[in-house]
């Protein structure tokens, strides 16, 4: 048995068990990399969470996610249907009707910002305080 350095590097694990150490190849960290920028993103992060009780209606996603833009919301809502996590439904009416919803894949991306949501809610105020002190 050998003494960890500190220059070994810090291990992430919900459950405390051993998490492998491979290293990623320069092709899988850029396309890692891409995806967490991707589903990462805060507009993509309230959009999924807008959606994530069924299907809506441009207008009302806008509504829901509070200073998102009308180019924004468009850009976010095409990139996720491109990505497959939402889907647009188009219906035949005058004036033309558009619905968003999640995807399976999209339901699972839900399924993992809830702890995100969480523990963001949770440390939201320490977070602001620590802002407040390290601002002045």
């Amino acid at each position: 048995m050998h003494a960890k350095s500190s220059q070994e590097g810090t291990f992430l694990s919900e459950t405390n068990k051993f998490v492998p150490t491979e290293a990623l190849g320069p092709a899988d960290c850029k396309g890692l990399a891409e995806v967490l920028m991707s589903v990462g993103d805060k507009w993509t992060i309230l959009v999924v969470g807008a959606l994530s009780k069924g299907q809506l209606r441009y207008n009302e996603i806008q509504r829901r996610v509070s200073g998102i833009s009308q180019r924004m919301l468009t850009l976010t809502l095409k990139r996720l249907e491109a990505d497959g996590i939402v889907t647009r439904t188009l219906f035949p009416s005058v004036p033309p009707r558009v619905d968003y919803e999640l995807t399976e894949l999209g339901m699972t991306l839900r399924g993992a910002l809830v702890p995100l949501h969480r523990w963001a809610a949770g440390n939201r105020q320490a977070i602001l305080q620590n802002r407040a002190k390290a601002g002045s």
